[in-house]
């Protein structure tokens, strides 16, 4: 049984909805010189640096601008908690790894299993120039969510919020975005020759148990 809302004054509530965090964090140029010289470090090491994941945490590097990143995330995912109506702290452990996507590179629609919020943030993007035998609807580079609801726009009609089924961001360098754990995305190509450089993030709720809503099953 769910907990009943109340609505407006005019009988209207706003049911489902699906938080998102997109903002840029302030300081940023000259943390991602270092980031990209620490990541560019560790892919030169480790050659499946973005495919193997999970073998490493990226935040578990000793260095300034790694903490600082560290830092920015925690208070992000706080401040969308907080505008999710979470209003007490929550004890999490924070994953990362770092993705060097060159020409050709992408990533396949997916999402984070075991995680309340995923996210990533912007290290190096390239700027993409529109080739003119490419497709009119070729985003390289951008990041792609889609609407949990399976086939809600079947039925939209014209003015239908309901009417897209995907949003797209283009990033930039210094953007954070964070969005539900559930949340399927995909990463566009790099069709660039220069590299497109990202740090992804899980944020894993430790003794899920102690969380559990008060709510009938």
């Amino acid at each position: 049984m769910s907990s009943e809302s109340t609505p407006d004054a005019d009988g209207f509530r706003q049911l489902w909805p699906v938080l998102f965090m997109q903002r840029t964090l302030p300081g940023h140029a000259r943390a991602n010189e270092v980031l990209e010289q620490t990541i560019l470090q560790q892919e030169s090491a480790h050659r499946d640096l973005t495919t193997d994941y999970t073998r490493r945490n990226f935040f578990a590097v000793e260095d300034a601008a790694v903490a600082w990143l560290m830092q920015c995330i925690h208070r992000s995912a706080t401040d969308y908690c907080g505008r999710a109506g979470i209003d007490y702290p929550i004890d999490w452990s924070l994953q990362g790894w770092a993705n060097v996507n060159r020409r050709g590179d992408y990533h396949d629609p997916h999402n984070h299993p075991h995680a309340y919020l995923s996210g990533t943030y912007y290290v190096r993007v390239p700027q993409h120039t529109p080739l003119a035998h490419n497709r009119a609807d070729v985003r390289p580079g951008r990041i792609t969510f889609y609407d949990p609801r399976g086939s809600v726009n079947m039925t939209a009609i014209r003015n239908d919020p309901q009417i897209e089924p995907e949003f797209t961001v283009t990033p930039q360098p210094g953007m954070i975005l964070i969005w539900p754990a559930f949340l399927m995305h995909y990463v566009h190509p790099n069709l660039s020759e220069a590299l497109r450089i990202s740090i992804s993030f899980n944020l894993i709720v430790k003794s899920p148990g102690d969380y559990l809503p008060d709510q009938a099953l």
